[in-house]
């Protein structure tokens, strides 16, 4: 299974995820401006990877700042990478918890904070790991045998420390000895199931199909279709989900033709702080995402553009949250608040 992210001696290093699949690359950074780029630039994507990329661009951070000037470092270290993506609540979450750790530390010698910060940010790491394969054996028992298993955008291995939330719980399945495959939306327009979902799974031999995203209906309707399983980037208190653009549409055409519709996600991805997801914040992404292809022009120039990054499903759609700690159902302000 590929490695995501890595703390490395020479910085932290992680797979470009842009190049996918045309190219394996890894790319090191060494600064914690580096590392916010990466995040910015979707060199590295997924809520879960994203806040152990920002955990290991505070340490980065802390091992470059001015010991005289630490307190005031750390606060610009945390602003500038929680200005790179505002949807994803793992990315605070990190930051927040790194924060927490440098304020016990504050009055300690600097060799020491700086090397505390380094093991949590590996630590963090390694939860991510453990917390996918326990998400995997809660969810893989909700997989039904001997059918297909319906994605959208990436939320495996690639969008985490490791194993994947979604497609942690189809290797789950597997491991358990179902009989399953899988079809991937395509995900337009950054292609994440086309070039990360596809690539990603027949990595690993799982049986995977590729299908554009206006298809889904056609073969959730087939019955074919024995679940749908997708991450999230955050989940308000409700139960309603914020993941990738078309999402929404997948929920509800699973809904109206008897699918069940599974999110799995981290404890981390709860923002109980919102009471639904009317108040999640949904990034814009550049136009040129829509208009070109791979440096190709597909669209007249100047036509006018809308790429949100992301959508909410209610929870009225949602069959069940999947997390370490067990499956949530509704109603969910009890459920989720019980987890």
């Amino acid at each position: 299974m590929v490695e995501t992210i890595q703390w490395t001696a020479q910085g932290v290093v992680m797979i470009d995820q842009t190049r996918l699949p045309r190219e394996t690359v890894f790319v090191t950074c060494r600064t914690y401006i580096e590392v916010a780029e990466a995040i910015r630039g979707m060199v590295i994507r997924g809520a879960p990877a994203i806040g152990v990329a920002a955990a290991m661009g505070m340490a980065l951070g802390v091992l470059g700042a001015d010991p005289a000037r630490l307190d005031a470092e750390m606060d610009r270290i945390a602003a500038t990478l929680a200005a790179t993506r505002p949807t994803a609540v793992n990315l605070f979450w990190a930051i927040d918890r790194m924060k927490t750790l440098y304020a016990q530390l504050r009055q300690r010698p600097v060799g020491e904070i700086r090397a505390r910060m380094v093991e949590e940010a590996q630590r963090i790491r390694l939860e991510d790991i453990a917390i996918n394969q326990a998400m995997g054996r809660h969810g893989a028992p909700l997989v039904p045998d001997g059918k297909t298993v319906l994605t959208h955008c990436n939320a495996g291995a690639l969008a985490t420390a490791g194993y994947g939330t979604a497609l942690g719980v189809i290797r789950a399945a597997v491991a358990a000895g179902k009989k399953i495959d899988v079809f991937a939306d395509e995900t337009r327009p950054f292609l994440q199931g086309a070039r990360l979902t596809a690539w990603e799974l027949m990595q690993d031999g799982i049986p995977t199909t590729l299908i554009t995203d206006n298809m889904a209906g056609h073969f959730l309707k087939s019955g074919r279709i024995g679940c749908v399983i997708v991450g999230a980037d955050r989940i308000a208190a409700n139960g309603d989900v914020a993941n990738k653009i078309g999402t929404y549409s997948v929920a509800v055409l699973a809904k109206e033709n008897g699918v069940p519709f599974y999110v799995a996600a981290p404890i981390s991805t709860l923002d109980l702080t919102l009471p639904s997801g009317d108040e999640i914040p949904i990034e814009q992404r550049p136009a040129i995402e829509v208009t070109q292809l791979f440096g190709t022009p597909i669209a007249p120039a100047g036509v006018a553009v809308q790429n949100p990054a992301f959508d909410v499903t209610p929870a009225r759609y949602v069959s069940a949250i999947i997390t370490e700690r067990g499956v949530a159902r509704a109603p969910y302000q009890e459920s989720l608040k019980n987890l």
